[in-house]
Formats: C-alpha cells, sequence, structure tokens
C-alpha cells in the first residue's frame, strides 16, 4: 500500500501522488480520493437547507477545479462557499436559569482574576435585564474565580435530535453565575459597551472597563454609568461583586436609548429623545453633539472616534463630527434643514419633504431608510462599512465614502415592525445575525446577501447579541486568518431574550 504523504493523495489508476489542492490534470470525478483533511469535513458536513449544495461537493469540486470552483451562481470560492455551508447548520443552546437576564444589553468581556497560578485572562458575559439587572456569567475556564455560585447548565434547542443524538453533541459547557448579590439598576439597561486595552494573547482581548447605559422611568431620566473591571474582582460571599467597582457618571432629563464609547475610555456618545450627547467620562461633563425632535435610537463611533452615526426614530441616519469642542450641555448649533425622499409619491404632491436638525452634521452624509433606525453596526476591518436596520425589517450595508450612492448590500427576510433588534457581526466579518419578531433567529453572509439559516427557536424576541469582537484581531498582518487559527469554541454568538440566554456556533 502506497505511504500516506501530507497534502498528496495517491491515484491507484495513474500510480502516482496529486496534491489534495489546485486543478488536477486529467483527474476523474470517481478517481479522486479524498486528503485526510477533506475526509473529516466530509464526515461532518450536512446538506445547507437554503443554498441546496452538499459540502461534499464543494470539496469534489475543490480537487477539481482548485480554489475557484464553478456553481450554479457563476465562479466561487471554494473556502467561502464552504464557510457559509458550515454557518447554514448553527448549533443552538440555552442556559438554565438566565430568564429575563439578557434581554437589554449583553456584551463578552476579557478580565484577569487572580487565581492560584497569578493572573489569569478569564472570558466574562455581562448581561443587562431590561428589568434593571446586571449579572456576570463565567465561561470557558468556568468557576476558577467563583467559589460559590450557580452553575447554568446548556439546553441543546436546535438542531431538533432525539435523546440519543443530544448526548453524541459537544456541549459548550456551562456558565457560571456568582452568589454575590448583583445591583439593580433604576431602569431598564439599554446598552453595555467594553472599552480598555486589547491584547492578542490568550486568544482574546483583556478589557479594563464597561459602558453601561439606563433607559430612564416616569419618575427619572436615564444614566451613565462606567463598571471598573481591571481591579481584581473579589469572590467572597454576601457582597456585591459590581457595586464597589460602580461609578455613576452622568445623569440626564431625558430617555437614554443607546451609547458609544471611544476605544481610549475618554468620552462616550449617547443617544436621547432630545438628540445626541458627548460625555467626558473622567470629569462627567456633557456637551450636545446633534438636537433633534427625532429621537436617535441607535449610535456608532467611526473613524477612530472622531465620527458618530446617528440613526434616528424619523428613518435619517446623519453623520456627526464630534471633534468640534464646545462650550457645555446648552451651546447653540449651525441648523441644518435636511431633504429626503417621501415614501408618498401620489401626483400633485409636493416631492420634496425637509426636517430641521441642529448640530456639526455633514448634510451630503445624511440618508434616509424606511422607517425607523434600530441598529447600526460599522465593520472594524475596514470602518467606511457600516450596516444599518430599519424597523420595517429593511437591513443594507452602507459604504460611506459613497453613501449618496444607496446601500452596496441588501439582506431579505428580516421581520420587524418596532423592536431596536441589534445585528451581531461575527469576528471575521462574514455573517452576521440578527432575532426577529417572529421570534425566528436568522443569519446572513455578508458579502453575497444571502440569508444561510432561518427558523424559530424561542416563543419570544431576541433582542440582544454579542459576539467576540473583530479588534482582538487586529494589527495582526492577516487578521482574517488569525480569527481561522484562534481556537473556535470561545468564537460563538451570545444572544438574549426573555426566556433567557443562548449560545450560537457551528460545528468544524
Amino acid at each position: 500500500m502506497p505511504q500516506d504523504l501530507p497534502g498528496f493523495y495517491y491515484d491507484a489508476e495513474k500510480n502516482r501522488y496529486f496534491p489534495n489542492k489546485g486543478p488536477v490534470p486529467g483527474s476523474r470525478s470517481t478517481a479522486a480520493a479524498a486528503s485526510s483533511s477533506a475526509q473529516k469535513l466530509n464526515q461532518e458536513a450536512n446538506k445547507c437547507k437554503l443554498t441546496k449544495v452538499r459540502t461534499s461537493k464543494l470539496l469534489q469540486a475543490r480537487e477539481l477545479y482548485g480554489n475557484v470552483i464553478a456553481s450554479s451562481k457563476g465562479r466561487c470560492n471554494f473556502k467561502e462557499e464552504f464557510q457559509k455551508a458550515q454557518a447554514s447548520h448553527p448549533v443552538v443552546w440555552k442556559y438554565q436559569g438566565t430568564n429575563k437576564l439578557g434581554d437589554g444589553a449583553l456584551e463578552r468581556i476579557n478580565i484577569d482574576v487572580q487565581t492560584g497560578e497569578g493572573l489569569t485572562g478569564t472570558d466574562f458575559l455581562l448581561a443587562g435585564g431590561r428589568n434593571g439587572s446586571l449579572s456576570l456569567f463565567e465561561f470557558g475556564k468556568v468557576g476558577q474565580g467563583f467559589h460559590y455560585g450557580m452553575k447554568c447548565l446548556p439546553d441543546l434547542v436546535w438542531p431538533l435530535l432525539n435523546k440519543s443524538q443530544v448526548e453524541c453533541r459537544k456541549a459548550p459547557g456551562h456558565i457560571w453565575r456568582p452568589a454575590q448579590n448583583t445591583p439593580r439598576m433604576s431602569s431598564s439597561i439599554s446598552c453595555i459597551k467594553t472599552f480598555g486595552k486589547h491584547s492578542t494573547e490568550n486568544d482574546g482581548s483583556s478589557i479594563r472597563n464597561a459602558l453601561v447605559s439606563t433607559l430612564g422611568a416616569e419618575d427619572c431620566g436615564g444614566s451613565l454609568f462606567v463598571i471598573n473591571l481591571s481591579e481584581l474582582l473579589d469572590f467572597r460571599p454576601n457582597r456585591s461583586i459590581l457595586r464597589r467597582n460602580i461609578d455613576e457618571v452622568a445623569t440626564f432629563n431625558c430617555t437614554v436609548w443607546t451609547a458609544d464609547c471611544r476605544s481610549d475610555g475618554s468620552h462616550a456618545v449617547i443617544g436621547t429623545n432630545l438628540g445626541a450627547a458627548l460625555v467626558d467620562l473622567e470629569t462627567g461633563v456633557k456637551s450636545w453633539l446633534l438636537r433633534s425632535k427625532s429621537d436617535v435610537l441607535a449610535q456608532q463611533l467611526v473613524h477612530s472616534g472622531n465620527v458618530v452615526l446617528c440613526g434616528l426614530r424619523n428613518g435619517a441616519i446623519v453623520t456627526v463630527d464630534v471633534r468640534e469642542k464646545r462650550e457645555g450641555f446648552s451651546a447653540r448649533h449651525a441648523s441644518h434643514r435636511i431633504r429626503h425622499s417621501p415614501l408618498d409619491t401620489t401626483p400633485g404632491k409636493s416631492s420634496e419633504k425637509w426636517f430641521k436638525l441642529s448640530g456639526n452634521i455633514h448634510p451630503s452624509h445624511t440618508i434616509k431608510m424606511p422607517s425607523s433606525i434600530a441598529c447600526l453596526v460599522s465593520l472594524q476591518f475596514d470602518d467606511q462599512y457600516f450596516l444599518a436596520s430599519s424597523m420595517d425589517g429593511t437591513v443594507k450595508l452602507y459604504d460611506h465614502r459613497i453613501i449618496q450612492r444607496g446601500a452596496v448590500q441588501t439582506y431579505e427576510g428580516n421581520v420587524n415592525s418596532h423592536t431596536r433588534l441589534q445585528l451581531g457581526v461575527d469576528p471575521s466579518e462574514r455573517f452576521f445575525i440578527s432575532g426577529g419578531e417572529d421570534c425566528n433567529l436568522r443569519l446572513w453572509s455578508i458579502k453575497s446577501g444571502e440569508l444561510l439559516f432561518e427558523d424559530k427557536l424561542t416563543n419570544t424576541v431576541t433582542p440582544t447579541v454579542c459576539w467576540q469582537k473583530a479588534e482582538a484581531f487586529k494589527g495582526l498582518q492577516d487578521e482574517r486568518q488569525s480569527y481561522d487559527n484562534v481556537k473556535h469554541d470561545s468564537l460563538g454568538a451570545w444572544l438574549g431574550s426573555a426566556e433567557g440566554i443562548f449560545y450560537v456556533d457551528w460545528e468544524l
């Protein structure tokens, strides 16, 4: 029997070796034997539900034609098509005892924890509820810091399997909730963002602080808090794990819908029912960036924190420069009348509609979506690109440099009418995921626009989602290649609903 050679397979008919990748001269589809790595992938792959392509067929095509393969869609990249086939078969787990804890906001963080082996980077999930609860869960190296607490076990909710098949599935591991009393805010948690030092050690990033905003209630406005996570966490029982590290930076006499912060932690921006404001996180000084009669429901800092995108209730996405110095919270701004295309094109009616804004905005970079803006997400590998969704279910990809030409990609299938549904982008920025008001979970390919997965997994809407940030891989020579080499079990998405916290991944 011929000896196995790494990267080659033996063709018995031709009595010679051929490389596994690249065009195989004179090969027949029945003669080519798959490589050991291809065999492993072929065994684990299933039929793609939406693209109707078997990954085994993709592997066969790669053996024949190399990395650029032919399909019904034209010439495609094998690696991209195979990754889409994998993503179309996610595995979803729900954690017990987590109901109503992550339906306000979710953020994945890495904190240095003192252990018997010294400081160790540990993965946590910081969850905010619409009931004002703030919870910290440890996962990965679970239980190494929490000597007292509650173990939350995962239950498989997708795919639907019988008991014996479920037992064969590799579970992602439990998460650990400390027994210490966690604080309850005065109103719903509306946003959680992390900032601080990033590193590529331990396949992740070390975060020093978290920014938390509260929505506000009838008798009080929203607030902005900074949680100091760089101090060693004290895991003794009967103590609040977070309260001593929480600093209320600013309070407002308005609703705080959303927030974002610069990576250096110097300033934050907030979106309110009165407009957008800039907050100095050290002094708490506030200044208006944008005044509008339409609520700012979504925000995203871009271009190294010099510009903030503001998504308004009237459907406008406004670009605001945050670098201008302002005298205070009551500072005056230049007024602008922004024209947008009307939805009503009835003959005889005026074709021009206007709305008023004041602030240091770029009117030529203002665009209009069909309804209220639900979410804005800037891509990290190239922050000229950003995803935007509106409450009629529209999701689009824009390039800030050519924004007036319209979207560069449109994504079909999202279901929404009035909910601020978050979009979660995976670290490689190849896919994004979102819940829908029909309680379905959906996953799209960013590049092709294909809807890769769609199915009902819960009985309630899933409004929150977080993934490991692509920032953890920035600065490397090849970010996406570095992502591919990262330990895969730490790269899944976390989702929150009133039913509980979910973990979504797909098997390699």
